[in-house]
């Protein structure tokens, strides 16, 4: 164990420095659209690797793998179905999103319905994205802890120092960089374990004898978990679809043919990828009477791989957790900077803001990480928040001529006021409830109300139809204004 633990820290610190080396040795951010979007220049291969693996990370790696060692198959899911739901919505969206010509979302709100409603809409997607890096924060922080025998707060320090410094360093171009280095490593690692704890189960016969010994039927029945994470699907599902990093890469790609070709290919990757965690979840069944203390990931690694082989998968879980935070950090830096913060026009003076704004965000998710312990609650509390706030607003944009500023704004204001009442109930103040918290009613019920409240204001204030018109024309949804 001791020579894991060092050979684990020694990969960690020349794993640091190639991202480092990496990050330096990449053109150099000119401006803000440099530092955010990487000039528009990267290809949609390059994107899409990002796009994976900034959504294939701590949730990915670790909590699904030890939600398959109860659920089997069923834990596919909870985030599988999510990712793919989302995915496949965001194929459909992705060249409207890219020909808009609107490179945030809080931009692309003002443009359709007013100042006022990009603003609210962009503290909740700032929000959002501070509380989803807090829960990769804590991630890092249960893994090194786990891993290196680390006390929980030098673990999230240790993990967040590192993803900050090279954050900071390459903007989005770095964060691209690092997470095409760190998917390959992740991909190696996840194989690795999935082999390994697949071969020690004896396979699917010795995940199958197990499971029937067990007197678990259902364990293999991958559509026995649709009822169970209904919600997370739900919530995970259309909250994921409208997340700023994803659309970020859209407005990144190079045409709206790339983004598309991005997001397919993203798609296809998914299937392979959760699947296998699935699987290695499932392999822990067959290798340990209970759930073990630090994951079913952790334990395998530490029982049945050599320490060199254990510290290299270590370092590609590492990068998993990591390629997700930068992502996140950098997208709520990009809100902060470009939809929240009046511009200066100095180049040099709006790319320091926005080293300052990355590091601004990360210390906020930092102090949830070191308050909230639990990557399900954090990223339940950030879905709902987008889900029942900005979802309906956002998308019907696109398609709804009659959707005005005053209905979107109405919309966005109840539903972040809906979720501060859930909120405050999941934290035990003794409110009223007339639906099961933290459930698929729950969030049904919020998305609803956000729509007829969008909807009813609309219809009973002045529409905008010229705003409205040019804006869906821009995306390429509708040819011809209507009269």
């Amino acid at each position: 164990m001791n020579s894991l633990k060092l050979l684990s820290l020694i990969g960690l610190l020349l794993y640091f420095m190639v991202l480092l080396f990496a990050v330096t040795k990449e053109k150099k951010n000119h401006n803000v659209l440099d530092y955010f979007f990487a000039g528009r220049s990267l290809p949609y291969w390059a994107l899409s690797i990002t796009f994976i693996a900034s959504w294939w990370g701590a949730g990915s790696a670790l909590s699904t793998a030890d939600l398959a060692y109860s659920d089997g198959l069923g834990a596919f899911w909870y985030y599988g179905v999510p990712v793919l739901m989302s995915t496949f919505l965001m194929i459909l969206c992705a060249g409207g999103i890219r020909r808009v010509g609107y490179l945030t979302q809080g931009r692309m709100m003002e443009a359709r319905y007013s100042k006022g409603t990009a603003k609210l809409l962009s503290v909740l997607v700032l929000l959002f994205m501070v509380f989803n890096a807090a829960s990769q924060m804590v991630g890092v922080g249960d893994f090194f802890g786990s891993y290196l025998g680390l006390p929980y707060e030098w673990a999230v320090l240790l993990g967040t120092i590192i993803v900050l410094i090279y954050s900071m360093f390459g903007g989005f171009r770095g964060v691209v960089l690092t997470d095409i280095i760190q998917f390959v490593l992740l991909l190696v690692s996840a194989l690795v374990v999935f082999a390994v704890g697949y071969k020690n189960a004896g396979g699917m016969d010795g995940i199958r004898s197990a499971v029937l010994a067990a007197g678990k039927p259902e364990y293999l029945n991958m559509g026995a978990g649709a009822s169970k994470y209904s919600m997370f699907v739900i919530t995970f599902g259309c909250a994921w679809m409208i997340q700023a990093n994803v659309w970020q890469r859209i407005s990144a790609a190079r045409s709206d043919r790339d983004a598309r070709k991005m997001t397919v290919m993203s798609f296809f990757a998914y299937i392979p990828l959760y699947l296998m965690v699935v699987v290695t979840g499932m392999a822990g069944f067959v290798l340990y009477p209970q759930l073990p203390k630090g994951g079913v990931v952790t334990a395998i690694v530490m029982d049945y791989l050599s320490p060199v082989l254990g510290a290299v998968v270590f370092i590609g879980i590492s990068a998993a957790i990591m390629s997700t935070m930068d992502s996140l950090i950098n997208t709520a830096s990009m809100t902060l900077m470009l939809d929240l913060i009046p511009a200066h026009q100095d180049e040099k003076k709006q790319l320091a803001r926005s080293r300052m704004t990355t590091l601004c965000v990360t210390a906020v998710a930092l102090l949830i990480s070191m308050k909230i312990r639990s990557i399900l609650q954090i990223s339940w509390m950030a879905s709902d928040l987008i889900t029942t706030g900005v979802f309906v607003p956002l998308v019907m944009g696109f398609f709804w001529r009659r959707g005005n500023a005053k209905g979107a704004l109405a919309s966005i204001a109840a539903g972040f006021v809906y979720c501060l009442y859930n909120l405050a109930i999941s934290f035990g103040l003794p409110l009223p409830s007339f639906w099961e918290p933290q459930s698929a009613q729950q969030v049904v019920l919020g998305v609803a109300l956000s729509l007829v409240i969008y909807v009813g204001v609309s219809l009973l204030t002045a529409p905008e139809y010229d705003k409205a018109d040019k804006f869906i024309s821009q995306a390429g949804f509708r040819k011809k204004k209507k009269t």
